[in-house]
């Protein structure tokens, strides 16, 4: 019984509260759903899709009374009763909290709207004006306490064990560039454990110890509260949870991010594989407010004693004793007893928090709690103040941190964390710990969890259609078309999707379609000005008229409106040709002409554009000097248009001149080109062109009339042209 005596001494003197859980791990942008329970605004616009917490805890004990040295507890030859150091006050104190977290999870419902639900457990212990003095002379009871009188003064302690299931909703509240607010709220509905309080009153403690043992007696003076809402002081009853005993709660929270970048993460700019920038953490500083812990439970029918301990007691009366309850009666007297509903108030704190992300994946936290509890109060149970700074490397996979946190009771501490996808551990204190023999502060944190994280989307291809939806990964092609390329059967640089032709090619003008000749007269339809009636090329594919109905078509007739012989190109006898110029002064007396030219006609630009379409229609077998056999009537048909431009320039001097593109070599392009050309000018005079005025000569590839980049160009560059280099006047040119 003598230890029981001293469970008021001793629940004084080991437990100063701390709600703060997970020190380390909290600022962490992977915390998840561990992050509602300091800012419940943390939940969203997070990296996460969900996430779900299978169990996890947070433990810790810290004091301001006695140190010793952790590591050594295992060995035998350390003993922490003797080798630890004691530090004895007025108002000593020490920490014990527990927090276990079961089945709990977050979840992204939208880009801008998160939700959380978690379940929970926890345990607070407080004291506050503790005497160490005192702890020191009873500590192991009163047979080996030497002569005292100490002013215990007014000591408080107040413990709480409660469950608490919680609900929370986060939501984007402002965005406006490089300005970024969230806000959360958490509703809980809590179910209380136990409630136990103790509190002294101008209390004194004097003791005179006798030769006897048994006959040394304890003064003490003063009141003496003691509640609580299960009787497990004077009884046996178990310790449990009471469903009668219920509760309501909240936290709310902000948090402000200044996002400097905010143009890299605009919306309207994002690709589908950019996942809205939803993997990203975007802000280079970040302020958090909350407050945690707001509200009460109500325990019925709890039971409050009042003892007047001005008393004397021995040793025997304490062995003697069967439990506290009835040794405080007996010696004390009958206490003040009443029942009534006692509203438990929780731990209310405010919480602080700043972090700066130094460089890429580097940050830097600074975090500070504020008890909003009144310590001195009956009942009442608190957190300590803190300052946290936490340095951390922080991946989607693997977070390392190293928090350095100063508490109000245990002073300075150094800890570390770990955080690999699922599981993290990490205490505040292990380094601490680790190195010194007077350790005044232990905790330790660990949890389970299945994350699901936002991720960028894989587009192997860069077309911006992603894989996932992609027919065609590896290559590029539409989004129209699933990601595929547009197919071209024909060849021809226009589009299955737009070709009326698939099979056949065709220039884009026509839709994919080569151009048709309706009229046979090798004048294609889209420059054929008489499209469904022959006629020569030189008439834009139109029959020639005569006029004057002499026989002798108007494009022949010198005199196309008067009539005359064919033999005098139409015109009367002296100027057959009717162009004013006699016959005998006519270069050209059977062909109209200017008089200016002597008679004979000026090649126009007209003539030689269509020269131009003709010649570039003589096609070859690829890389040769032949003439394709395979489209030997259209080719003919080619070289007979041509001829007939000719004949018309009986005095023009013309050259056949040959191009081809730059690949392949040089000197064999060059030469190429030539045989090319003197191929033409044979065939034409081989169709009874004057020899005497055609000429012949290969450029190869030095006069692009296109881009050798592209097949088109390339093509356009491959060409045969007929130029017109003079007039032959009295056999001079």
């Amino acid at each position: 019984m003598k230890k029981s005596l001293l469970f008021l001494f001793v629940l004084f003197s080991v437990v100063k509260a701390n709600a703060q859980s997970y020190m380390g791990y909290i600022p962490d942008n992977y915390a998840g759903v561990q992050g509602v329970l300091f800012n419940p605004a943390s939940i969203v616009d997070s990296r996460f899709k969900t996430d779900v917490n299978i169990f996890s805890t947070s433990s810790s004990l810290n004091n301001d009374f006695y140190g010793i040295s952790l590591f050594d507890l295992s060995k035998s030859s350390y003993d922490a009763n003797k080798d630890g150091v004691r530090t004895p006050s007025k108002n000593n104190g020490a920490i014990v909290y527990s927090d276990v977290m079961g089945p709990s999870f977050m979840f992204n419902i939208a880009p801008k709207h998160s939700v959380a639900l978690y379940t929970r457990a926890r345990a607070v212990v407080n004291a506050t004006n503790i005497n160490g003095d005192l702890y020191n002379q009873i500590k192991d009871g009163l047979d080996d306490a030497n002569d005292f009188n100490i002013n215990v003064g007014s000591p408080n302690a107040a413990g709480h064990t409660w469950a608490e299931v919680g609900a929370s909703y986060a939501a984007v509240l402002w965005q406006s560039k490089q300005h970024f607010l969230k806000g959360g709220l958490t509703a809980k509905y809590l179910v209380g454990g136990i409630n136990s309080y103790a509190k002294g009153d101008n209390v004194t403690s004097a003791f005179n110890q006798t030769n006897n043992p048994l006959s040394s007696t304890l003064t003490t003076t003063g009141t003496l509260t003691v509640g609580s809402s299960q009787d497990f002081i004077t009884g046996d009853e178990d310790v449990k949870f009471d469903r009668n005993s219920k509760g309501y709660g909240a936290d709310l929270g902000l948090i402000y991010e200044w996002r400097p970048d905010y143009e890299s993460y605009d919306l309207s700019k994002a690709k589908a594989v950019d996942n809205n920038f939803r993997d990203l953490n975007k802000y280079k500083l970040r302020f958090g407010l909350s407050v945690t812990d707001l509200g009460s439970i109500n325990y019925k029918n709890s039971k409050i004693d009042t003892y007047n301990i001005n008393g004397i007691v021995s040793q025997k009366d304490i062995d003697d004793a069967d439990n506290l309850g009835d040794f405080l009666t007996q010696h004390y007297g009958t206490p003040v007893t009443v029942y009534k509903t006692v509203k438990a108030s929780l731990p209310t704190v405010l919480h602080l928090d700043a972090d700066w992300n130094m460089y890429k994946k580097f940050y830097l936290n600074l975090n500070g709690n504020l008890s909003l509890v009144d310590k001195s109060a009956l009942g009442k149970t608190s957190s300590q103040n803190t300052v946290i700074l936490t340095p951390r490397y922080e991946t989607r996979w693997f977070t390392f941190s190293l928090p350095i946190n100063y508490m109000e009771y245990s002073g300075m501490q150094v800890g570390t964390g770990l955080r690999f996808g699922p599981m993290f551990v990490g205490s505040s204190s292990l380094i601490t710990n680790w190195l010194s023999k007077e350790s005044k502060a232990a905790d330790v944190y660990f949890g389970f969890k299945v994350p699901v994280y936002e991720k960028k989307f894989k587009d192997k291809d860069g077309d911006g259609v992603i894989d996932k939806e992609d027919e065609c990964p590896t290559i590029a092609g539409p989004a129209e078309n699933k990601g595929c390329p547009w197919p071209d059967t024909d060849k021809d640089g226009v589009f299955d999707k737009d070709d009326k032709c698939k099979k056949v090619a065709g220039p884009v003008e026509n839709k994919g379609c080569p151009w048709g000749d309706a009229d046979k007269d090798t004048v294609l339809d889209n420059e054929d000005e008489c499209p469904k009636i022959a006629g020569p090329v030189e008439n834009k594919g139109c029959p020639w008229p005569d006029t004057d109905g002499d026989g002798v078509l108007d494009k022949d007739d010198k005199c196309p409106n008067e009539k005359g012989l064919a033999s005098d190109g139409g015109c009367p006898e002296n100027d057959a040709d009717k162009d004013g110029v006699s016959d005998k002064e006519d270069a050209c007396p059977t062909v109209f002409g200017l008089a200016s030219n002597k008679g004979c006609p000026e090649v126009t630009k007209e003539v030689l554009k269509e020269l131009k379409v003709q010649a570039r229609s003589v096609f070859f077998v690829t890389g040769k000097a032949v003439l394709q056999s395979a489209d030997k009537g259209q080719t003919d048909g080619r070289l007979d248009a041509i001829k007939e431009i000719l004949k018309n320039y009986p005095n023009a001097k013309f050259s056949i001149e040959g191009h081809t593109d730059s690949l392949g070599n040089a000197k064999a392009n060059q030469k190429l080109s030539e045989a090319r050309a003197k191929v033409v000018m044979d065939a034409l005079i081989a169709k009874g062109v004057n020899p005497a005025n055609l000429s012949y000569k290969g450029f190869g590839s030095s006069k692009p009339v296109a881009s050798n980049k592209t097949a088109k160009g390339r093509a356009a560059n491959r060409r045969t042209e007929v130029i017109h280099v003079g007039t032959v006047h009295e056999g001079k040119l």
